[in-house]
Order: C-alpha cells, then sequence, then structure tokens
C-alpha cells in the first residue's frame, strides 16, 4: 500500500512538472526577444536545415566560410554558379564544401576605416561624400556599419548599426588631422573588434580609405595585421587616396604594397584611383562585388586546436577563364593554455 501511494505521489509530481515546464515555456514566448528565439532555433540540426531558411552560425570550431567572388574577362560578376561549379583544398587535399549561399543571402557586417592623419587630407571632403553613396548602394536590412579613425591612435567614431543615418551622421563628423599615423594599429584594433560584434553568419568586411603609411604603431606590422585579420575572418578592401603619387617614393610605394598584400590574401581588393572623381567608381564596384559574392561552407575534418594557419585554394573546374577572389586561408583555433 505504501509503494502504491509513493507511485501516485511521485505520477502526481510529474504532472505538477509537467505543467511548471509547459508554464515556463509560455513565459518565454511571451517575453523573449524574438531574435534570441531565432538564435536558439538557428543553433540546433544546422546540417538539415536549408540555406535560405537559417543563417550560418558557427556552432562548431570546424565550420570554415569561404566568401568568393567570381568575374569574368571584362570584371563582370558571374551570378549563376552552383554548388557543383566550385572546388576548394586545404592544405593540398580536396575537402566538401556543405553548403552554398547564393549572392545577397549572408549580411555584411562592414567597417569603414578611414585616414585622418595630414597625408590624405586633401580629398576628405570627396571620400565621405562618396562613401555615402557608397552606403547608400549596398547596405540593406540585415547588414551592419561601423566608423574607425585612422590617426595617432584608433578610435572607433562609430558602434555597429544598421541604421544608415546614424552611420551617415558619424561620417559627418570626421576631421582631418595633423597628426602621425598608426595605421597596423587600426588594421588590428578593427579585426578585433570585428571578431567581438559582429553576427557569427555575417561577411566581416574592413574598408580602408588610406595611403597605407605608418609611422606611429606602437607593437603592430604588416604580419601582425595580416594575422589579426585573417583570424577574424575579414575580407580587406582599401581604396589609396594619394593617386598617382604613390609611385613617387619608396615610403608611399611600401604603403600600397602592404594594402595589395592584405587584400590579396583575404580576397579584397586594393585600388588606386588616378583622380578624385575615379573615387566613385571604385566605392561601386566594391559595392558590386560584396552583393555578388558567393558564400561557400564547408567542414575541416582534420583540425587541431593548434593555432595553426591552414592554407585555402578555391577554383571554378569548368570555368577556367573566370577570376576568383577568395580568402587564402584560416587560423585554426587555438586550445587555451593549461593551468598548473
Amino acid at each position: 500500500m505504501g509503494s502504491v501511494m509513493i507511485w501516485i505521489f511521485q505520477m502526481r509530481g510529474c504532472k505538477v512538472l509537467f505543467y511548471v515546464l509547459l508554464a515556463a515555456a509560455s513565459l518565454v514566448a511571451c517575453f523573449c526577444p524574438p531574435e534570441a528565439a531565432a538564435l536558439y532555433q538557428g543553433s540546433a540540426l544546422e546540417t538539415t536545415v536549408p540555406f535560405d531558411q537559417q543563417h550560418v552560425i558557427r556552432i562548431s570550431s570546424n565550420l570554415i566560410s569561404v566568401p568568393v567572388s567570381a568575374t569574368d574577362a571584362e570584371g563582370n560578376s558571374v551570378k549563376n554558379l552552383e554548388l557543383k561549379d566550385f572546388a576548394i583544398d586545404e592544405d593540398g587535399q580536396p575537402v566538401a564544401i556543405a553548403k552554398i549561399a547564393e549572392p545577397g543571402q549572408t549580411p555584411l557586417s562592414l567597417v569603414l576605416l578611414y585616414d585622418i592623419s595630414g597625408s590624405v587630407s586633401n580629398r576628405f571632403d570627396f571620400e565621405k561624400e562618396t562613401a555615402t553613396h557608397f552606403l547608400n548602394k549596398v547596405m540593406q536590412p540585415l547588414d551592419t556599419a561601423s566608423v574607425i579613425t585612422i590617426g595617432p591612435q584608433p578610435e572607433i567614431l562609430q558602434q555597429p548599426t544598421s541604421d544608415l543615418s546614424v552611420v551617415l551622421r558619424s561620417l559627418t563628423q570626421l576631421k582631418p588631422t595633423r597628426g602621425m599615423t598608426a595605421f597596423y594599429d587600426a588594421l588590428v584594433v578593427s579585426a578585433q573588434f570585428l571578431s567581438k560584434v559582429a553576427r557569427p553568419d555575417a561577411r566581416r568586411v574592413q574598408i580602408v580609405i588610406s595611403d597605407g603609411e605608418d609611422n606611429n604603431s606602437e607593437t603592430n606590422k604588416l604580419n601582425d595585421a595580416l594575422r589579426e585579420i585573417q583570424r577574424a575572418d575579414c575580407i580587406f578592401y582599401s581604396i589609396n587616396p594619394a593617386g598617382a603619387s604613390v609611385r613617387l617614393n619608396t615610403i608611399s610605394a611600401k604603403g600600397q604594397e602592404g594594402m595589395k598584400a592584405l587584400a590579396s590574401e583575404t580576397g579584397g581588393a586594393a585600388f588606386v584611383p588616378e583622380a578624385s572623381s575615379d573615387f566613385d567608381g571604385m566605392f561601386g564596384r566594391i559595392a558590386t562585388e560584396l552583393r555578388a559574392q558567393y558564400l561557400l561552407v564547408y567542414y575541416a575534418s582534420r583540425i587541431k586546436a593548434d593555432g595553426a594557419f591552414h592554407k585555402i585554394t578555391v577554383s571554378i573546374p569548368n570555368r577556367p577563364e573566370l577570376r576568383i577572389r577568395a580568402r587564402q586561408g584560416y587560423y585554426a583555433p587555438k586550445a587555451p593554455a593549461k593551468t598548473k
């Protein structure tokens, strides 16, 4: 009899627990923000949900995303490619591509980095005007943009926002200075900033308006900037307002060569306008390319938590005439040091 009573009590307890859980679920549905609910739902059973119905969420350290730009001989973006058209090698070994996001399907997390030092101040107002045109052209509702200045020390002028009017207002606050230039420090700050604030599924993009000259970075050099940009999965674009004068002296040429290397390694581009009138067209090319990018996703099977760099090669075997730009590799996560 006693055991029967205990069983009845347990059953009633289970029923009570059921109703408690049901009530808790109702409260979550009522008060939990939709964004949080969406993130929770998106993290489950990732490999079974169609790409157009969910974002790529990095729930596993071996999930690698590769933004890819493909253009024809005339430089026009090619938008009719499918997953079967692409091939990826990692460290010389082919890997299976799990998913492809077609152009326009993945959001952008943009950082505009403005050089406010004296060496680029002669075209300052025009640069801000063309950047305004660019943002109006490229930003979509799920995109975010930030503004960081390149000067004696990096300064985050605008936190990430999807409100275009707020970003444009921050551009009006940009003022040139006669101070020195901590160029590489600014790139490192920007990359680490994007790692913290960007949505997990977003393409992370640095757009730099600078001559690339550095005379004030405390510890960072070109290799440090490249490493941090690659660790943050960023694409690097630059527009050099110095124009044709980059060829006049060694310092200017070195600055531009550094930006070309950053762009080449991350799948971006480094532009040098010959005249102020070229700025708008170059911003337009960046906007067109970002809207035409594919996003390839694969699972790295041999990844180790050793912080090592892994080489990536993307190709389109059946369309060898196409030009491809994609990141050249990624850094594996590094396991935290064991405490003694």
